[in-house]
């Protein structure tokens, strides 16, 4: 009885095993563009091009100008376990190269249709092979071909279709490719990458031949973070491993981490090193933050076990706690030593508008306890201040008069309960919206907003600083940075509800995306492409985004001009010198994707534009070269 209800152990087909194991090794798009990167690099490649189709879903291709394939290799090329890197076991022991399975190629032809052009240095032209489930589906035909390969995968996972469904949207899987091609163009920066949609001119990643791990990152992740950067180099022969990283200081942070590891050149992940880092960077960066971390960790590959992860995305290596240890130690002292330029801010809810006392002088005069000198506060702000001390203040609107030719604005605070807001209040119900504003109301410190709702003004000391007295208590307040978490707030408060400012002339975006790319601060490299091809994006972009720009944030575009800017004070308007870099930025740095990274990053973007800056005082200097900020403060 129990033999014939045994069910009967049978071996597996072998297109049913080989889909079972590409399966494993062939996640999503992004895993086989990593495969196909890595092979390319083994191949001694200085260029590769990727191109996408719908997320790598229905087309996948990069182009090398590697040492190329064989036409005697063409046949088992896409065979499971055929590699060039392997011959023995014990060669694991010392492998410096990405692949060594051969299972990559394989892999992807068991899920996808895969053509492959190759050309070798001694070969008179290129051939070409179709390739499905690792076997040649004709013969191999000579044709015309550059140095290198190329290899195209078409219809990922079209035999599997349960994999195809449980995959996130196109722009998600192509997102996730950006991030593939940007770590190793970053980690391999000798190697020019380029990345973009099929039938689009425009590349999502850019980087030259030749170029610096700065270069790239600054090309990629933006200015931002370049500024802020750290080299980290270290060397330890005891434990026989070597570390060079880029790490961002204090000054910058992300709510979202950024970690690029690499161990032997091999992109992977160590939860361990992560977490130690994230210990380190506690002691320095805001509650709920992240820094900026990329780091090249080079060990003696007989102490490292490769072959642990299908994907390669995990390796094993020796003495792992003291190596973390000490890479801990190195990262914590060059943090040390960086502290000269760290800003110091604490505190992102502003609080509410200060009621004044106004009395009578005789209603003061009455009897009070006598007070020590050092224990007395101030509790006018019209009393003297440090001002009084300085050159007498020129007149804000004669000081813009004679300002260099620019675009100029005229109040249009329509119907306004309060300044530059509508009075009839749109109501607001995007869920994004409201748990931005409660984001805010959670990370508010207590003790920093009874400082500011009960605090003296005592005068400013320079264009970007100011005196705060509270209690018997002096602070020394960075306004451009305060003046950018008021105006964020403000973006979220009333959203949908501002005032106009409108130019008195029609400014061509454009012209303005030009003068931008000028900039110093655009981070524009030759990488990027032509300026002229830049600008016409950015304008066609925002064009695109015209209707929600004035219905939400009173942004009016019209005929490739902009008309009007959001009012956030009454009778204060922002730097418009930096408008042109606002724009840039709008179309760049904005995440377009999802709703709430959206409406963030463009607040941010917009706050930042927004936000006091010493230019907008060297603008109201007198002939003796002092002014005084209180009026706009």
């Amino acid at each position: 009885m129990g033999e014939e209800s045994a069910p009967k152990i049978r071996r597996l087909d072998e297109v049913v095993v080989n889909r079972i194991a590409a399966g494993e090794v062939i996640q999503r798009p992004a895993n086989a563009l990593k495969e196909m990167i890595e092979n390319s690099i083994d191949a001694g490649a200085t260029n590769i091009q990727v191109t996408v189709k719908q997320g790598g879903l229905k087309m996948l291709q990069i182009q090398d100008n590697g040492c190329g394939i064989r036409k005697e290799d063409m046949e088992i090329v896409c065979e499971r376990f055929t590699t060039s890197k392997l011959r023995q076991f014990e060669d694991l022991a010392s492998i410096n190269t990405y692949g060594f399975r051969g299972e990559a190629l394989a892999s992807i032809s068991h899920v996808a249709h895969v053509t492959i052009i190759t050309k070798t240095v001694s070969s008179k032209c290129a051939f070409r092979g179709v390739y499905s489930d690792g076997k040649l589906k004709e013969p191999v035909k000579p044709c015309a071909g550059n140095l290198g390969t190329q290899i195209t995968a078409e219809d990922l996972f079209y035999n599997i279709s349960t994999r195809r469904k449980a995959l996130k949207s196109p722009s998600e899987e192509h997102s996730k490719i950006v991030d593939v091609v940007s770590k190793y163009s970053i980690h391999n920066s000798k190697i020019g990458f380029t990345l973009k949609k099929q039938g689009e001119s425009m590349a999502d990643v850019r980087t030259l031949p030749g170029s610096s791990c700065a270069d790239n990152i600054r090309a990629i992740y933006g200015v931002t973070v370049s500024r802020e950067l750290l080299e980290v180099k270290h060397e330890d022969s005891k434990l026989g491993f070597h570390l060079s990283a880029q790490i961002s200081n204090a000054n910058y942070s992300v709510k979202k981490a950024i970690f690029l590891l690499f161990i032997n050149h091999r992109l992977v992940d160590s939860s361990s090193i992560r977490k130690a880092l994230d210990t380190v960077y506690q002691a320095y960066l805001p509650k709920g933050s992240h820094p900026f971390i990329y780091l090249s960790l080079e060990i003696s590959p007989q102490n490292v076990d490769v072959n642990v992860h299908p994907t390669k995305h995990e390796v094993h290596f020796l003495h792992e706690d003291s190596i973390i240890a000490s890479i801990q130690s190195v990262v914590e002292a060059r943090l040390l030593g960086s502290n000269a330029s760290r800003t110091f801010f604490t505190q992102k809810m502003l609080p509410g508008p200060i009621v004044q006392e106004t009395k009578h002088k005789q209603d003061s005069e009455t009897a009070t306890p006598s007070v020590r000198a050092q224990d007395m506060v101030r509790t006018d702000s019209r009393d003297q201040k440090l001002d009084a001390f300085m050159c007498q203040p020129v007149s804000v609107t004669s000081a813009r008069a004679g300002h260099k030719p620019g675009p100029s604005v005229e109040n249009e605070a329509e119907n306004s309960a309060r300044p530059g807001v509508k009075s009839k209040r749109n109501e607001v119900h995007l869920t994004s919206i409201l748990e931005l504003r409660q984001d805010i109301k959670d990370s508010c410190s207590s003790s920093m907003q009874e400082i500011f709702q009960n605090h003296s003004f005592v005068g400013c000391v320079s264009e970007t600083h100011a005196l705060l007295q509270h209690s018997t208590r002096l602070f020394l307040a960075n306004t451009t940075v305060l003046s950018k978490h008021l105006f964020y707030q403000i973006l979220l408060e009333d959203f949908s509800n501002f005032g106009i400012l409108r130019l008195s002339e029609p400014a061509p975006i454009g012209t303005l995306a030009l003068l931008a790319l000028d900039c110093p601060d655009s981070g524009w490299t030759p990488a990027h492409g032509p300026k002229e091809e830049m600008a016409d994006y950015v304008l066609t972009f925002l064009t695109s985004k015209a209707e929600m720009l004035q219905d939400y944030f009173s942004i009016e575009i019209e005929n490739g001009n902009l008309l009007t800017l959001p009012m956030l004070l009454e009778n204060y308007v922002p730097p418009l010198d930096e408008l042109p870099l606002y724009l840039l930025r709008l179309a760049t740095e904005v995440d377009w994707e999802s709703e709430k990274e959206c409406f963030q990053s463009f607040c941010e973007e917009t706050a930042q534009f927004y936000a006091l800056k010493k230019s907008m005082f060297d603008s109201l200097q007198d002939n003796d070269g002092m002014v005084t900020n209180e009026k706009i403060l």
